[in-house]
């Protein structure tokens, strides 16, 4: 027993006494010498009942009970027992007549015998409610995470149940989480097969082709080199996608944080981009704030997201569509923002656009994107600088990408 649950009952019994021996002075108005009595035989009946209360709990005899029926049952029978031995020895001091005392007795066993019936019978109010949450339990354990619980009343039981029924929810969610994990796991498999196993192929074609003297045209043996510089360029940037999002999930991503010009660096990448922009007839526009300046950034890494940015951009902008980065100083710290005119991001894809490895796209096709992971990277790397990135869309009209970089 605790030591504040000892005081709570030593403080009950006490205001017991108190209340019971004023009573008696209240309603008899005896002489000091019957209050005095009075108040020893309490005293004494008080005493013996709460040191047996408290070897009771103490020794934990309500631990052997099978059921917390019989638990409930056997706290009744002993309540019922010191009420008569209060009663009992506080009578047989003071009663003057042997009948009365007989029949105090014959109404004591009887009002006991009623209270454990009547509590016998309440307490399947209680423990019918806990057979609810052990077979609910047993269930979860059998894996059905479905599995829930009524809600009844307002006390201990009614807060378990709650909290039962929030834990199954939990469960639920994560195990739909690790599911989808699952799922995208052995997707990313076959995803980077696929995506290291064509460039790969091509690469092999063209040196064997190239050792075994299938060509030694001029400008076919160039146009040949020019497809395998183009397919190891696609490796690696593919490989460096991977050890990028293996750094993010392990939180060792280390950030070179310096005082440096968010202008330039926005400048320079559009200015990487205006060819590819340009061949697929797409315009590309910037617009930064003239006093951003300066920002405290990893500009490499930094730049490695509006590189991903820029390009799903152009990827997903139809022809005469545009592109616009805009960039300016907030309160907060600096917005970058990265609009589009181009497909917009179906409603089912949202909720998963930014986690590692998903893509909308099931063809899988290398001109619609890599292995979806550039998304990923681009929030890890915002985050690690303490900022967020979010997107606004509507399928067909466009998406606007957004990234806050805050205050050191």
């Amino acid at each position: 027993m605790k030591s504040s649950n000892i005081l709570w009952f030593i403080a009950g019994v006490l205001l017991i006494f108190l209340i019971s021996l004023g009573i008696f002075n209240l309603m008899m108005s005896p002489p000091m010498y019957e209050l005095g009595l009075m108040a020893l035989f309490l005293g004494i009946t008080a005493l013996v009942s709460a040191l047996a209360g408290y070897l009771a709990y103490r020794f934990g005899w309500m631990t052997f009970s099978p059921t917390l029926r019989w638990s409930l049952l056997g706290a009744y029978a002993l309540s019922s027992l010191l009420t008569f031995f209060n009663v009992w020895f506080s009578a047989q001091m003071m009663f003057a007549s042997q009948h009365d005392l007989l029949l105090a007795i014959v109404l004591l066993v009887f009002a006991g015998g009623m209270a454990m019936a009547l509590g016998y019978f309440l307490s399947s109010t209680i423990t019918d409610r806990v057979n609810q949450l052990k077979g609910a339990a047993e269930q979860l354990a059998e894996g059905d995470l479905k599995t829930r619980v009524p809600v009844q009343g307002r006390d201990e039981v009614a807060m378990l149940a709650t909290t039962f029924n929030q834990m199954a929810m939990q469960l639920e969610t994560a195990d739909l989480k690790q599911r989808e994990l699952e799922k995208m796991r052995a997707d990313l498999i076959a995803w980077v097969g696929h995506d290291l196993q064509t460039p790969l192929a091509s690469i092999r074609a063209i040196l064997e082709a190239l050792a075994d003297g299938v060509v030694d045209d001029p400008e076919t043996i160039k146009r040949y080199l020019n497809t395998a510089q183009r397919d190891v360029r696609s490796l690696s940037a593919l490989i460096d996608d991977l050890f990028q999002m293996a750094q993010l999930n392990a939180g060792g991503i280390q950030l070179d944080l310096d005082n440096s010009s968010l202008a330039d660096l926005v400048s320079d990448t559009l200015e990487t981009f205006a060819e590819l922009a340009s061949r697929q007839d797409v315009q590309l526009a910037g617009s930064v704030d003239p006093h951003i300046d300066p920002v405290r950034m990893d500009t490499r890494r930094i730049g490695r997201v509006l590189n991903n940015l820029i390009s799903n951009a152009i990827r997903h902008t139809p022809a005469h569509g545009e592109v616009k980065v805009t960039a300016r100083r907030t309160n907060s710290g600096v917005e970058v923002s990265v609009e589009d005119t181009g497909e917009g991001i179906r409603a089912e894809d949202l909720p998963h656009i930014f986690d590692g490895f998903y893509r909308g796209e099931k063809s899988r096709s290398r001109a619609t994107g890599g292995a979806g992971l550039g998304l990923a990277i681009s929030r890890g790397i915002v985050q690690a600088h303490g900022g967020e990135i979010d997107v606004e869309t509507e399928h067909g009209h466009g998406s606007r990408f957004t990234f806050h970089i805050p205050k050191p």
